[in-house]
């Protein structure tokens, strides 16, 4: 009697794992790719370095409006399709950034590349739980290394190919990258379990939503300090993905071409540091890793606030990937293991706070910017990070021995 190999537990997980680290690579790239297009949709839409946060507002607002929809249908169908779906529609959307004919539609392909990526975003980190629980074993790092990956490769030719082909041709070859790459996910992504049956009272009757809410209160408050955590964190990395490339042309006065090497250089640190993160977490315990990790992170900020030059800011850039790689999975990780709660409600929550507000929060820089300089706004975020490291304790129960209980 033979074994089918393509039935095998471990050989499914096997590919279940490389198809959500591809789904996490596609998100990155998709992301990375918008860095350098961000000076040139703006000048076709006639903004101005101070206005270019309506882009991102418009971006931010569509990510945040799928949130709620998505966590529903993750809820109902799993995190499988719905990621299958998203990475189709960023597909779309973002060919359509600069292939729409009217500012418009340019503006309506904004709002759907933010739902498309930032919908893809929660349903990948959802099914890369799954995997986790499946396997046993931490992964969430690593995924979110290989998006790092595909956000340096988006930033690093981006610029390049906008040169050579033009906006339109260089969203178009992204396009075919992110429909590419669903020949592999669409029949490897791990088919995770729907949502459990409704809880009933003694009586067998369904409690009401209040009653839930009252009794895992404490819980849900504590999954919403581990968002607000995550949402410091990835204000930074907003920042860096949204203004690097008008920071790099504006202030320092680098190329087109190279107006994506600051988040390329930033997301190249981040995934080296997210592969080895899980294990350093192990050795040394989540909360000394973000500690240790920030401190860093300050490090890099101060290289930036003095920077004059592209080799001094791409430093800086450099460090503060080093020291944020990491809090991020972390707090997620801390998220999804708090008791008290439905299996992946933790980790719906704080990211839905993270992702909302690490979207949404970089839009306001440009006027910030404008009036104050990007040292200011470095400034800002070395508070951000002092904040992480005076609460970093609470972030305990990613070490699974510690799982938080409130």
């Amino acid at each position: 009697m033979t074994t089918d190999k393509a039935s095998d537990p471990h050989t499914r997980l096997r590919h279940a794992r490389i198809a959500v680290s591809l789904a996490f690579f596609v998100n990155g790239f998709g992301l990375g790719s918008w860095t350098p297009e961000v000076p040139v949709i703006g000048d076709r839409l006639g903004l101005t370095p101070a206005t270019y946060g309506f882009m991102v507002l418009i971006f931010g607002l569509g990510a945040v409006s799928a949130m709620p929809l998505v966590g529903a249908a993750i809820a109902r169908y799993g995190s499988r399709p719905v990621t299958i779906a998203m990475q189709a529609l960023l597909a779309l959307a973002i060919v359509s950034l600069t292939a729409a004919p009217h500012p418009i539609l340019t503006i309506v392909a904004l709002f759907l590349f933010g739902v498309g990526l930032g919908g893809m975003d929660v349903a990948i980190n959802a099914n890369a739980v799954s995997v986790e629980r499946a396997l046993s074993r931490a992964i969430m790092s690593s995924c979110h290394g290989f998006w790092s990956l595909g956000a340096f490769a988006g930033a690093g030719v981006g610029g390049t190919l906008i040169v050579s082909f033009g906006p339109t041709g260089h969203t178009a070859i992204v396009a075919l990258v992110c429909t590419a790459c669903l020949a592999y996910v669409v029949p490897h992504l791990w088919a995770d379990r729907r949502a459990e049956a409704p809880v009933t009272g003694s009586a067998g009757t369904k409690p009401s939503v209040r009653a839930l809410i009252v009794k895992q209160r404490g819980p849900l408050l504590f999954s919403v300090v581990i968002g607000i955590m995550a949402l410091a964190g990835f204000v930074q990395e907003g920042v860096v993905i949204d203004w690097s490339a008008v920071y790099l042309r504006e202030e320092l006065g680098v190329t087109l071409a190279a107006s994506g090497f600051g988040f390329a250089a930033f997301s190249i640190a981040m995934a080296l540091f997210r592969f080895v993160g899980d294990g350093i977490r192990e050795r040394l315990g989540a909360v000394k890793t973000v500690r240790l990790s920030l401190l860093v992170a300050l490090a890099g900020l101060s290289v930036l606030i003095i920077a004059d030059t592209l080799t001094t800011a791409l430093a800086g850039f450099l460090i503060l990937g080093v020291g944020l790689s990491n809090v991020v999975p972390i707090a997620f990780s801390a998220a999804g293991n708090v008791k008290g709660l439905a299996d992946g409600t933790g980790i719906s929550i704080a990211s839905a706070i993270a992702y909302s507000g690490g979207l949404v929060a970089p839009a306001l820089v440009g006027l910030f910017a404008d009036a104050f300089g990007f040292s200011t706004i470095f400034m800002a975020l070395a508070l951000l990070c002092l904040g992480i490291i005076l609460s970093a304790h609470l972030l305990r129960g990613a070490d699974r021995a510690n799982a938080a209980e409130v």
